[in-house]
């Protein structure tokens, strides 16, 4: 597999175009000032050691030592030896509510960060599989896309809150179908999703996404934070805690019988999440009896780099620039 490692340097060879339409300006301009000088016989004497051909081969060496320079920089790369043989694994979404309902403080110290508690410990208990994560309010993000790097997981983890989506809601659907089209669609197994809400909206669209996730071969586990008598949301930005329209005090219920019915329609199962080490080691015993595959991760496979070939072929053509001469070679001088 051949790619280039710094991918963003290749917008450079727009350079190159540039340079094209400044030679044919120049090259306008001379003939232009050719032309006010106004006698040809003198003009043709001024400049009758100058040779056309050799500026312009001047110039083609020196925009292709620029092209050859800005490939060199993007670091052209053959993919060589994977670090990791013989890796089984699956590709699994971690896919977390991160709405302000989440900061209700049923569960200590509150629905949140008992949630992070539990993803933490599913990326280290999941360190052979493939992880992405997705983070979902209103709207559904992803975080990170599948990787087994787990301590990017674990950064993305920190910045885990209802900032990171600041549209607010609970749309459970828009997160499962996001998460659809993460993963590989040409294949029919190999993928699993753990879902981590209190769905505290339901979302009448989360079930027939399920389903069709589901036939497309992808595992739904659910896992249900808070408590069914529920709990009032102390909201930051206020400092007070949430109200709705009308003035009333908003309590948060965890709605156990949606996520429930979502485990069992995408061959999952549902945890209550009272014990984040309990609940991360019966996700994990579920994930255990999933077949799994051969996993081939960037982070894994080592590439050899050849920016030194274009680098040797600019050093050339330089040189070769530097020893042409714009002078037409007399007789005398062959």
């Amino acid at each position: 597999m051949f790619r280039f490692e710094n991918i963003y340097w290749l917008i450079a060879l727009a350079l190159v175009p540039v340079l094209v339409a400044l030679y044919m300006l120049l090259v306008r301009w001379k003939k232009r000032a050719a032309q006010k000088v106004g006698d040809p016989a003198l003009v043709k004497v001024l400049t009758g050691n100058f040779s056309h051909q050799k500026f312009l081969l001047k110039f083609v060496l020196g925009a292709f030592a620029l092209a050859a320079l800005v490939l060199a920089a993007a670091n052209p790369q053959l993919k060589g030896e994977s670090g990791e043989q013989n890796r089984k694994g699956l590709d699994v979404l971690l896919l977390m509510d991160v709405s302000k309902s989440m900061l209700a403080q049923d569960i200590k110290p509150n629905r949140l960060e008992r949630s992070r508690q539990l993803m933490s410990l599913l990326i280290d208990q999941l360190s052979e599989n493939r992880i992405g994560m997705v983070w979902f309010a209103g709207r559904a993000y992803l975080q990170m896309p599948l990787s087994s790097d787990a301590s990017a997981a674990k950064m993305y983890l920190q910045n885990a809150g209802p900032d990171a989506v600041p549209t607010q809601g609970t749309v459970i659907g828009e997160a499962l179908r996001l998460a659809g089209a993460t993963f590989d669609s040409k294949e029919q197994k190999y993928k699993a999703v753990v879902l981590v809400s209190d769905g505290e909206d339901h979302d009448p669209e989360a079930l027939e996404v399920v389903k069709d996730l589901a036939a497309s071969g992808v595992m739904i586990n659910t896992v249900g934070v808070g408590s069914p008598e529920g709990a009032t949301i102390f909201d930051p930005a206020t400092n007070d805690t949430k109200r709705d329209a009308s003035g009333n005090t908003v309590v948060s219920k965890l709605n156990e019988a949606q996520l429930r019915e979502l485990a069992q329609a995408g061959n999952g199962v549902y945890v209550y999440l009272q014990d984040a080490a309990a609940a991360a080691r019966t996700i994990r015993a579920q994930l255990a009896g999933v077949e799994q595959k051969e996993l081939e991760d960037e982070s894994f496979v080592q590439y050899n780099s050849y920016f030194f070939i274009p680098l040797v072929l600019v050093l050339l053509v330089l040189l070769a620039e530097i020893f042409i001469s714009e002078r037409k070679k007399r007789l005398h001088e062959a």
